[in-house]
């Protein structure tokens, strides 16, 4: 099925072509020819966007609820995971969830697919979504090796913050709330603002790349800067967008990480609507 107009952003009058032809998905990465990242068009978004890309989610995941569902408790497995964790070494956990954050992006990469299937008209398939990375695994390596690396980086600043607020790594016998008691108000300023920082330029930089890589002959740098572009140039929509996902994302947490369920795969497809929407064929 093809994108509908305010999935894609498209201006009135504007053919569509009824065929999206055969991208970066269907074609060996040896055969691909590379597109410079300043020619990649950006198209003009509002307010009202990031509301049409959640909508179109929630109707692919209709479309395909197995699928979703299967992402979607996969998210809520990582959330216990990082819960049991917490149990015996709070400290890590918070440098553990900067790589949750990170693993996202690479964790809706079958979602992406089944959304683009589901645009072209074919059928999703679970396990041709699991094997997506497969068709650009040179470029996502790339890309997910530049994540890795700003990964370590921020869970090194985490655990800094963490040794100097407490002048060493206090027991918190697992609870949450002792480590967000008033008192501690300084490390939870300071923590915030670190993360601000490497989640705002990891954000600006994978908002839409990895989709992208998906759907087309890019490079992982490529992606990154026309990502980064896009962030930069229509800042007030992005950051809007990010604030959903950071809204949606702390509501699916609060019910056992039960909201994971449908939240995340949601996400997964209204990202794909999202790079649909901001970057022209």
């Amino acid at each position: 099925m093809n994108a509908t107009h305010s999935d894609r952003g498209e201006e009135p009058g504007i053919e569509t072509p009824a065929a999206i032809p055969e991208s970066a998905a269907d074609k060996p990465e040896a055969a691909q020819e590379p597109i410079a990242g300043f020619a990649i068009t950006l198209r003009p978004l509002g307010f009202a966007d990031p509301l049409r890309w959640l909508a179109a989610g929630w109707r692919d995941f209709l479309r395909a609820p197995g699928i979703g569902l299967f992402y979607g408790l996969c998210f809520m497995a990582m959330g216990w995971g990082l819960l049991k964790v917490y149990q015996n070494a709070p400290a890590y956990t918070l440098a553990l969830s900067a790589g949750f954050l990170l693993m996202g992006p690479f964790m809706c990469l079958g979602l992406y697919q089944v959304s683009m299937r589901l645009e072209r008209g074919e059928k999703p398939d679970l396990g041709d979504s699991l094997t997506a990375w497969d068709t650009r695994m040179g470029q996502l390596a790339i890309f997910g090796a530049v994540l890795l690396i700003l990964e370590m980086i921020w869970g090194r600043a985490s655990l800094v913050v963490f040794a100097v607020s407490f002048d060493g790594m206090p027991d918190f016998s697992g609870s949450l709330t002792q480590l967000l008691a008033p008192e501690n108000l300084g490390f939870i300023v300071t923590y915030l603002c670190v993360g601000a920082v490497f989640a705002g330029l990891i954000y600006s930089i994978s908002v839409v790349s990895i989709p992208m890589l998906l759907d087309r002959p890019v490079d992982a740098i490529t992606a990154g800067l026309t990502s980064m572009r896009l962030v930069l140039t229509q800042t007030g929509v992005m950051l809007f967008w990010g604030f959903l996902i950071t809204l949606l994302v702390v509501l699916a947490l609060l019910p056992w990480f039960a909201g994971l369920v449908v939240v995340g795969p949601v996400l997964g497809h209204a990202s794909w609507h999202a790079y649909r929407a901001a970057v022209a064929d």
